[in-house]
């Protein structure tokens, strides 16, 4: 299956691009701001011509061929591998070429914060409307006014039934494993993620800043460190189908690539709760074909395109006419596949720390160095 080739969008986007955030809200960024430009809804896209930045294999091979029989316009397609190499190329100072990049939520909102995106024009986005009831309420960016969902998910705890006397229910089963599954779980290491867990398990906010309740979450992931097997970020569900690991820390999607190859993979939001991430689309405030930028996001919001996001990446996505499109029987082989928007929205959505992601960032390294 393509999917499970799927490697490049999520795991490496670790520290430095946090830090990047946090060094763009310090310096004051660019000197951009955030009006809105003055669009002609009657443009020519024939004669315009976009640049799209992804993650590999997160769009069909086809797209360009496909949008440009659908809108007039042309494009181009570039790969970014994390959103740490995306930040540095759209916070260099200078017209990175791009016209619609694709971001995580939190950093769509530190681009936004700095003017360097395009409030989104929605009666050039009508597509818009095939969205879940709910998604215009992203803490990241409320009323999807900066970017616009392309995926979403959440974070638990992806297991094997068959090698587990009970199924998790809550963080401290993988935070305090029972005597017969130490040294059989792992945990990220990216920021983020790594701190998840604990601050669940504990209470807290995943957006917490605060310094105190940060350093109990320091002392829980301490001492959680010698039972793992490994931090692990990208071949977490490869240890459990070889039975390596038993319990893992994972997101929903990449828990459906275990499955795939083993139906005894299993994943679980723990009763403590988690998170929701989102992947957005975002044009560029030095777009020049800003009309063709928004013709584009609205040819992805069509549910067949939607549709093929969820099939072959096995990730949710926000668009619900999409949702509604999938085959019962993909949907009874991936579970997570079955979460509506509903319940995804329980989970809290990460926003970006600031300057607080430094602290973050030095506590990843006193943790795994501990």
């Amino acid at each position: 299956m393509k999917a499970l080739a799927f490697t490049g969008r999520r795991p490496l986007a670790a520290a430095a691009s946090l830090v990047l955030a946090a060094a763009l809200v310090a310096c004051g960024g660019s000197d951009g701001d955030d009006s809105a430009s003055d669009l002609d809804p009657d443009a020519d896209l024939s004669k315009q011509s976009i640049v799209v930045s992804n993650w590999a294999d997160y769009m069909p091979e086809d797209v360009a061929e496909k949008f440009e029989e659908a809108t007039g316009a042309s494009m181009e397609v570039t790969n970014h591998a994390t959103n740490e190499e995306l930040m540095a190329k759209l916070t260099a100072g200078s017209d990175s070429g791009i016209d619609v990049a694709f971001v995580s939520g939190q950093f769509a909102q530190a681009l936004a914060e700095q003017g360097l995106v395009e409030p989104i024009h929605a009666d050039l986005v009508p597509n818009m409307d095939n969205l879940a009831e709910g998604v215009q309420n992203l803490s990241y960016d409320e009323g999807n006014k900066n970017s616009v969902p392309y995926t979403w998910g959440t974070t638990g705890i992806c297991y094997r039934a068959d090698l587990v006397d009970e199924a998790p229910t809550s963080w401290n089963d993988l935070l305090e494993p029972a005597d017969e599954y130490k040294g059989k779980v792992t945990m990220m290491a990216t920021d983020r993620w790594l701190m998840l867990p604990a601050q669940k398990a504990l209470g807290f906010s995943a957006n917490t800043t605060d310094e105190d309740e940060m350093a109990q979450v320091k002392d829980k992931l301490v001492a959680a460190k010698k039972n793992l097997l490994a931090y692990d970020d990208t071949t977490f569900y490869e240890r459990l189908i070889s039975g390596e690991a038993v319990m893992v820390e994972a997101w929903d999607g990449w828990c459906n690539y275990g499955t795939a190859e083993n139906e005894n993979i299993k994943f679980v939001v723990p009763d403590e709760g988690s998170d929701l991430w989102v992947d957005t689309m975002v044009v560029l405030k030095t777009s020049k074909n800003k009309e063709a930028a928004h013709a584009f996001i609205n040819y992805l919001l069509e549910p067949e395109n939607g549709a093929w996001a969820a099939e072959n990446i096995l990730y949710n996505v926000p668009n619900q006419k999409a949702m509604d499109m999938l085959p019962a029987d993909l949907k009874a082989q991936y579970p997570p596949l079955q979460v509506t928007a509903e319940q995804l929205l329980e989970g809290e959505s990460l926003t970006d720390l600031g300057e607080a992601a430094t602290m973050y960032t030095q506590l990843v390294t006193e943790i795994t160095s501990s």
